[in-house]
């Protein structure tokens, strides 16, 4: 079976009061509708985070329903999707028993819903979970010790997802949580306020592949069978220079998966840029005008913003900063008595970066000459 992984789209998301309504709408009509054409998978996951908050703008809404037409009618790919912690799951399980027969597969549960599909090769097990906290969790199960922690509750979420599996199928999991050693992002809102909502990877075990969702820097785990495909944009500063991508999954008879990341493109690409005002408008010729911007000024001249924006359109976060420290030369080795004067010459040279004066050199020889006259006096 072949899978598209993707996550964290974030409808809705704004970046420094800037929507980013526009772009998602140009990534997901444009260029992921054409990766999905090329490439032909037979079902497309989302892991989460479909909106970027509970109660999403209606335009958000309007675009989500227009993708997943393009995809499920227009080209006859199925879709599997889960809540995130971004997400209201009850919004985005709205009529999800009406919609499974049309091929969209909401998983509406937190303790997890299985979905059953086939290949050439037999039976394939879709396990999707929504993400819950662990409160939602422990009364979900009924447990009424509660469930202490993020660790706790992804154990029971496991359990009983293992308890639905068909042992004749091969089983793809698919969640929104922080497993232990993924690397974060400034953009992911945290799962827990003081101490850790990471959950163990060891939760993970026996299932043949895990589609995971919640952090946005595409990365894997168990050599492949773990991982995350990241966000298909970048929505914080953090992630400039990052490529992004959704992750194609192929699964063979025996259960073996093999993954690949496909590029996505951004139209405006998030880049940091830093100097003095001058330096980076002069730069304003090169590529990547049209980037959205972090700008960091070494100086402060007056009225910059405005001057920037005369030359960069979409400069989203101006900030002033020291420049770099340059790195202090190593001072040189003196002998045990050096005179005054090739002292100070060191001292200059290690501090300015430059050799002392002549004009300065005249003038320190003048007063170390009649410090030494009145000390002899």
């Amino acid at each position: 079976m072949r899978i598209l992984h993707t996550a964290d789209w974030h409808l809705g998301r704004a970046l420094h009061g800037q929507p980013f309504l526009p772009e998602q709408e140009w990534l997901l009509t444009g260029p992921f509708l054409d990766l999905l054409r090329d490439t032909r998978p037979d079902l497309l996951v989302v892991a989460g985070d479909v909106y970027d908050r509970a109660v999403p703008p209606a335009a958000a809404v309007e675009l989500l329903g227009d993708v997943l037409g393009r995809i499920i009618r227009g080209l006859g790919i199925p879709v599997v999707l889960i809540a995130g912690n971004h997400d209201d799951a009850r919004r985005l399980g709205f009529a999800a028993p009406l919609l499974h027969s049309a091929g969209l597969h909401i998983a509406d549960s937190a303790t997890g819903r299985a979905f059953p599909f086939e290949d050439a090769h037999g039976p394939v097990q879709i396990l999707a979970a929504d993400y819950g906290p662990p409160a939602y969790l422990a009364e979900l199960f009924a447990i009424p010790e509660g469930l202490p922690d993020h660790e706790a509750a992804f154990a029971a979420l496991a359990a009983n997802l293992r308890g639905q599996c068909d042992p004749a199928a091969r089983q793809v999991l698919v969640a929104h949580a922080f497993v232990q050693g993924g690397l974060e992002s400034e953009s992911e809102r945290l799962l827990q306020v003081g101490g850790s909502g990471a959950v163990s990877a060891a939760h993970l075990a026996g299932f043949h592949y895990v589609a995971l969702g919640h952090l946005h820097r595409p990365q894997e785990m168990a050599e492949g069978r773990v991982r995350y495909s990241g966000s298909p944009l970048g929505y914080s500063f953090s992630e400039a220079g990052q490529g992004k991508s959704v992750t194609l999954v192929e699964i063979d008879a025996a259960g073996a998966v093999r993954t690949e990341a496909l590029p996505l493109p951004a139209r405006h690409p998030l880049r940091i840029v830093r100097g003095a005002l001058e330096e980076v408008l002069a730069a304003a010729e090169g590529p990547g005008r049209e980037d959205w911007l972090q700008v960091l000024l070494t100086d402060r001249p007056f009225d910059a913003m405005a001057r920037l924006r005369e030359r960069y359109p979409h400069v989203l976060d101006l900030r002033f900063v020291a420049p770099e420290a340059r790195a202090a030369a190593p001072l040189p080795r003196l002998a045990a008595r050096a005179a005054p004067l090739e002292t100070l010459g060191a001292f200059w040279q290690a501090v300015r970066g430059e050799a002392l004066p002549e004009a300065a050199r005249a003038e320190a020889s003048a007063a170390i000459a009649a410090a030494l006259a009145e000390g002899e006096g």
